[in-house]
């Protein structure tokens, strides 16, 4: 289990080595993805508090990366965190998610992307529920359900 200390050292230290790599142009992914999902994933933007479909949703299934299908979450360590934004506790992989730290905004967070093709997820937080105590705050618009 991930904890805290982890997700700093991997923002500092470097991350774990995905299980595969993909690159595409900026247009290639202009022209699989929304422009909604670009903006957010590509372009590390933001969905509005309580405006993702899957904010509320507690259907069972495996949230994966919308932009590579990348296996991200399980719906099991998805909590109601009342942020706004889908939360869960741990990745399914220790490697499936990658971390950065982001000093935007004057302050400074760790910014959570997709190990496999660096798409934007969200950020993480160590005021999740134990018993990791973290909280991953994704945009539903990086994310697709398949569900069970």
């Amino acid at each position: 289990m991930l904890t805290w200390k982890d997700i700093v050292n991997f923002s500092v230290n470097g991350n774990l080595k995905p299980d595969k790599r993909i690159e595409k142009s900026e247009a290639q992914w202009q022209s699989q993805l929304t422009p909604e999902q670009y903006r957010i994933t590509r372009l590390k933007g933001t969905e509005r508090p309580h405006s993702g479909d899957m904010c509320t949703s507690h259907e069972a299934g495996i949230y994966s990366c919308i932009c590579c299908g990348t296996l991200l979450f399980d719906s099991t360590i998805k909590f109601s965190s009342g942020t706004g934004w889908p939360s869960f506790t741990q990745p399914i992989k220790d490697n499936a998610v990658k971390y950065e730290k982001d000093t935007t905004l004057g302050m400074v967070r760790v910014e959570i992307m997709c190990n496999t093709c660096d798409s934007h997820l969200g950020h993480v937080f160590p005021d999740g529920p134990e018993p990791s105590g973290l909280r991953y705050c994704v945009n539903s618009e990086s994310l697709q359900l398949e569900k069970k």
